[in-house]
Parts: structure tokens; sequence; C-alpha cells
């Protein structure tokens, strides 16, 4: 298993608590905008695109958790960190919940968002990287994808920012797409749950139909003295969706930490 160099940015007072930012399926660091200013007060902010995605180097495909894992290691070592907390959200959330597992001595507190231990229905994702493959881009799905993204009522009063969003959706390399596509159709992270330590926090809303809130509680329940959060409104994306909601609970978390 080889790494890739990761595309990333660093923002916020040298020395400070780092935080790791990690993002959906078909997005980029650019998601993390409602939370990057915020949290670049009082941590060092660390915002990088996922391989096959944004500036970050395109493998053929497929992709496996390991890679994606092996990628974020290999950048907290070019950046000579030996520990950081993680915040992710779906594809972001299940490469933090590997991070704990495997490497838990890296991970200070970890906060998942909107994510699973355990994607289904089996063979959902493969069929959809066979598309975008097929179609040489991820336009053919970008309505179904963004539209549950988003509430109706988000789109609507929001409209610049969820085609923002799309934009980065159809930026997304078909092949980089289907790679990580590739990693939710295998996933399985049940097992090792009980065994992270970090404190962690699991946000879920009431929402998403992607990934609906019955795999966050699943989450919670598996890790030792997990914090389960249920977002009332807000559907995928609820960084972007419901950022007044969401960033006090990922500040207070990582606060929690501050003395460590």
């Amino acid at each position: 298993m080889s790494s890739v160099a990761l595309s990333f940015e660093v923002e916020g007072p040298p020395g400070a608590p780092t935080v790791l930012l990690a993002s959906s399926l078909g997005t980029t660091r650019a998601m993390w905008e409602p939370q990057r200013r915020l949290l670049a007060a009082n941590h060092r902010v660390i915002s990088f695109d996922h391989r096959g995605h944004g500036d970050s180097p395109v493998p053929p495909p497929p992709y496996s958790i390991e890679e994606l894992g092996g990628d974020v290691l290999a950048l907290l070592d070019t950046l000579a960190l030996e520990r950081a907390s993680c915040c992710g959200i779906s594809l972001g959330g299940m490469l933090g919940l590997w991070l704990a597992i495997n490497a838990p001595e890296r991970i200070e507190r970890l906060i998942v968002i909107c994510t699973s231990a355990h994607p289904e229905p089996s063979g959902q994702w493969a069929a959809r990287a066979e598309t975008v493959l097929a179609a040489g881009g991820t336009q053919t799905i970008a309505d179904a994808v963004v539209g549950r993204w988003f509430t109706p009522e988000f789109a609507a009063r929001s409209p610049e920012r969820v085609a923002a969003a799309r934009e980065m959706l159809l930026s997304s390399p078909a092949e980089g797409y289907a790679g990580c596509c590739g990693v939710l159709e295998r996933l399985d992270l049940r097992d090792g749950l009980a065994r992270i330590s970090a404190p962690t926090l699991v946000i879920s809303a009431a929402g998403d139909l992607s990934l609906p809130p019955e795999h966050g509680r699943a989450i919670a329940a598996a890790i030792p003295g997990a914090r389960f959060e249920l977002l009332p409104h807000g559907a995928h994306i609820v960084t972007i969706e419901e950022e007044r909601d969401v960033n006090p609970l990922i500040t207070e978390h990582l606060a929690a930490g501050a003395h460590v």
C-alpha cells in the first residue's frame, strides 16, 4: 500500500491543538468553509482533499479505506505531527473511524458527522462507480446526489450555496469519485468500534436520507463513552446547511480536550 501526497491547507496559530477536517464523497476541502475560520481562531486546522478529489492525485481506482487512511498518516508525518483531532463528515467520518481504530496513538479527539461504519445497501456504490466511469464524470448523478445533500427548504433559501456544492461534485474526477465509491462499497468497521479510545462525538441529522440517523446511533452505541447528537433539521451535508447548530457542537467537543 503506497500513499499519495494529499493537497492540503494549514490555518491557525502555530502550536495550537491540531484538527483534521475530512470531507465527504464528491467534495473538496472547500466544503469546510463554514467551520475553518471559526476553528482557526484556537486550533491549527488542516483541511485536505481525499485522493481522487480536488487538487490531490488521482490514482487508478478502486481505492480502499486503508489507502485513504495511509494518505492521512503520511500527511501527519510530513507535517511532523504526532497527534491531531479529526472531524469528518460522511466518507471523512469513515476515515476518522478507521484512523481511531488503526492508529489510536495519532488521534486525540474524534467527531464524525452523518456517517456510517457499514454503508448499505451492498452493490449501490459499485453501480454508482460504473455509472460515473461510463459517463466520464459525475454529471449524470449530480441532481440525485445534491438532492440528498440538502433539504428542499435550504435549496430554496440558499441556492448559491447549493450551486457551489454541486460544482464541487461536478469537478470531481470520474476515476477519483469511482475509486472512493469502492471504499464505501467494501467498508465494514463495526468490529473495530469498541476499540476506539479517543473521546468521540457522533452527529446525525433527522433528514439525512443518504446515511440516516440509525447509522450514527449504532456507531455511538459501540464506541465506549461516545456522545450522540441528533439534529432535528438538515439533510446529509449539515456542516453547510446547519452550521449554526453544528459549529457549537464541534467547538465544544474540541475544547474539552484543549488541556491535553
